[in-house]
């Protein structure tokens, strides 16, 4: 089979170079996440110095602009036919759109202000969305068994964090060489810009292309969208990955702050033990896959997020400044969050196939591009949130600030009460979910019966499926 070319969808494996390769984009994807969750927001603020209030406000505002792209997105690529399949297309449309949005970011021009910031965030999410909505869509459609999709999410989900790994040791060898923290994040995202492109190609290029055919025969209507908000399962789905966004990427975003005000760790250590909660997600991904195949893809999220809140909780039990009695408890919290991406990505393929079964239609670029919108919202309402509550309580961002005991009272209440809660929600969105592993067996297999019957109708002659159609 080409590489080049769109072939009609059926169960296929990818070995395990061809899983790498096609899993590539996943990298620079991981490293954006980290980079502009964590080390882009205290860069605006120290090196640029732009307001807290500025700049979160200017990620809220993009977030909420660019929510109700992502589905209209989902639906262009589910709709988008060419001859090369619509998600090698839109890979190459987004790779460039993201590298440029990063370079404009860092290359803020003296004077700069709110305007710059939003336009080139829209930029940079805009192609991040569409690079990452088309190599989820992508790969669901390429695994379709329950244990199949879980392993290539957890590929993933690895790969994810082998980039934030990576681009997170930069400001590391940066510090020890005597560069400054800005440059050092500078270093992070030229790193970045070079890698996208890069592995864009190298996905497009080594990855086969499968299609799956809508079976409806009545044209798409936007009611037919609408109609997927009232399904428990998109519900549950949606409402998980809100939670489970929300929630590490609040703790995300005070990071540095809590780690360095509160726990009395320099610049280095905090970043070395995000290192080790970010680099957990290698045990933590494989390991939530397994436990998915033994007990459901469900419960294996529920224990992960349950795992997590305590070892959070317990943080602040720690002796303030001991670098040895924080890597147990960063690496088991990292691992757990490692598990809860590839749980809902797997558990959306799955839901997109429920769907696709009642409906007649593919949604799976859709689905995912509603999980991504929810992603955004949690994203966004994390900066905002988190950095409107330390302004509340007083809390100095600045570089050499002196805070009081109040305010980093209220650092470490915002570090662990938000997230804590959400976490804990995400997992209960799954309380009496009944898609299975049989259950989804059963409905791939009838998927897979209509795509052949629908792939022998597009080979008859047009003369004898005209005269069957007459006879019916």
């Amino acid at each position: 089979m080409s590489s080049t070319t769109a072939q009609p969808a059926r169960p296929r494996k990818l070995t395990m170079a061809g899983t790498l390769a096609f899993a590539a984009t996943q990298i620079p994807l991981g490293a954006v996440a980290l980079a502009v969750s964590v080390q882009m927001p205290r860069y605006f603020a120290n090196t640029l110095g732009w307001s807290l209030a500025l700049i979160g406000s200017a990620f809220a505002i993009v977030r909420f602009i660019d929510i109700p792209i992502d589905p209209l997105l989902g639906l262009a690529i589910d709709r988008t036919r060419t001859r090369f399949g619509p998600y090698r297309l839109w890979t190459l449309i987004g790779a460039p759109l993201l590298a440029v949005g990063l370079y404009m970011l860092i290359h803020a021009p003296p004077g700069a202000g709110q305007i710059y910031l939003i336009g080139w965030l829209l930029i940079m999410y805009g192609g991040y969305s569409i690079l990452l909505l088309s190599s989820l869509a992508w790969a669901a459609c390429l695994a379709t068994n329950y244990a199949q999709r879980s392993r290539i999410f957890g590929v993933f989900t690895a790969l994810g964090v082998l980039g934030a790994v990576l681009v997170l040791l930069i400001p590391v060898v940066a510090a020890k060489r005597g560069y400054t923290d800005g440059q050092g994040v500078e270093a992070m995202v030229w790193s970045i810009i070079v890698a996208v492109p890069i592995c864009a190609l190298l996905m497009a290029w080594r990855t086969p292309h499968p299609i799956n055919r809508d079976h409806a025969h009545a044209k798409f209507a936007l009611s037919h969208y609408w109609a997927l908000l009232t399904r428990g399962n998109v519900l549950r789905i949606l409402g998980a990955d809100l939670c489970l966004t929300l929630g590490p990427t609040w703790m995300a975003a005070i990071y540095l702050f809590f780690f360095k005000d509160s726990r009395g760790f320099d610049t280095t250590q905090a970043n070395l033990l995000l290192l080790i909660y970010i680099a957990a997600g290698f045990l933590g991904a494989p390991a939530t896959a397994w436990l998915a195949g033994v007990i459901g893809k469900h419960r294996a999220l529920m224990v992960n997020t349950t795992v997590f809140s305590l070892m959070l909780l317990s943080l602040v039990l720690l002796p303030k400044g001991d670098f040895i009695a924080a890597v147990p408890t960063l690496f088991i919290t990292g691992a757990m969050y490692g598990g809860f991406t590839v749980m809902t990505r797997s558990l959306t393929g799955d839901i997109a196939d429920e769907i696709r079964l009642e409906s007649g239609r593919e949604w799976m670029g859709l689905m995912y591009a509603m999980t991504n919108a929810t992603t955004k919202v949690g994203g966004a309402a994390s900066i905002f949130l988190t950095f409107s509550v330390l302004a509340e309580v007083g809390y100095d961002a600045r570089a050499g600030a002196v805070n009081t005991a109040y305010a980093i009272r209220g650092l470490e209440m915002a570090f662990l009460i938000g997230p804590v809660i959400f976490v804990m929600l995400g997992g209960a969105c799954f309380l009496g979910y009944k898609l299975s592993a049989q259950r989804h067996r059963e409905i791939r297999d009838i998927l897979e019966a209509r795509d052949a019957a629908h792939d022998e109708d597009l080979a008859r002659p047009a003369a004898e499926v005209l005269a069957a159609e007459a006879r019916a």
